[in-house]
């Protein structure tokens, strides 16, 4: 048993339960989430979710991809196999670490996967436009998203000038933002701001944030105008 005594792990206030990152886009007649992480399930169980067309990765370390597993409830009770969206990176580790999944001779309780590669081209699911684009996990590459005025990026600290355009418009963005120290491969809260600041995005909210990064309070109460740390359980509306 590990204890912890720092003060994020010891807050009375729910906004400090941090699981692991990932968002659930829904449409009246889509639903799919980004990632898939090891909090999957109790992410899904916790909202309440009963239906789930789709996943879309951003890339695949391990704390977005370790719960694909649990999508099978999802295909057991709708008898459908599920779409899997994921570039080819990703695609070949969810092939090596699911391998069971993908393998020709299938046992019975697995989930029904079915994967659909894609690159930085534009497309649908269902009726929700997708726009991938490709920002730096040091030398990762790692897909963000946006969908319709909202844009999605984790495990980033470098976008290219050509991704940011993609970007530019977006009334929400939402953006990881480790903690106050810089780090080798994800923004700190202070580079996420200026970033928010540079591409003229008039709300922004701050995810992937470690417990070094502070208590959700005091930290809010920091950001400038417009601007937020996300917490587990955040519902945004957008077109």
């Amino acid at each position: 048993m590990i204890a912890c005594d720092c003060e994020v792990c010891t807050s009375a206030d729910s906004r400090d339960k941090r699981l692991r990152s990932s968002i659930l886009v829904q449409s009246a007649k889509t639903a799919f989430v980004v990632d898939t992480t090891p909090d999957f399930r109790t992410q899904m169980l916790r909202e309440n979710v009963k239906k789930l067309d789709a996943v879309l990765f951003t890339h695949p370390h391990k704390d977005h991809i370790a719960g694909l597993d649990d999508v099978k409830a999802f295909t057991y009770f709708s008898a459908k196999a599920m779409q899997v969206y994921a570039n080819s990176l990703t695609e070949e580790a969810l092939k090596r670490e699911f391998s069971y999944v993908f393998s020709d001779k299938k046992y019975p309780g697995i989930p029904d996967i079915n994967l659909n590669t894609i690159d930085l081209s534009p497309f649908y699911i269902g009726d929700i436009p997708v726009v991938p684009l490709m920002v730096w996990h040091l030398k990762m590459p790692v897909y963000g998203f946006r969908f319709g005025s909202f844009t999605y990026i984790t495990d980033a600290n470098k976008i290219e000038a050509a991704e940011k355009e993609k970007i530019l418009g977006s009334e929400v963005i939402v953006i990881n933002a480790l903690r106050h120290k810089k780090h080798i491969s994800h923004y700190t809260l202070d580079e996420a701001i200026a970033l928010v600041q540079e591409l003229k995005i008039p709300t922004a909210y701050f995810t992937h944030t470690s417990h070094q990064l502070g208590k959700h309070a005091e930290i809010n109460s920091s950001l400038p105008s417009g601007m937020a740390l996300a917490y587990d359980g955040l519902q945004l509306s957008f077109d």
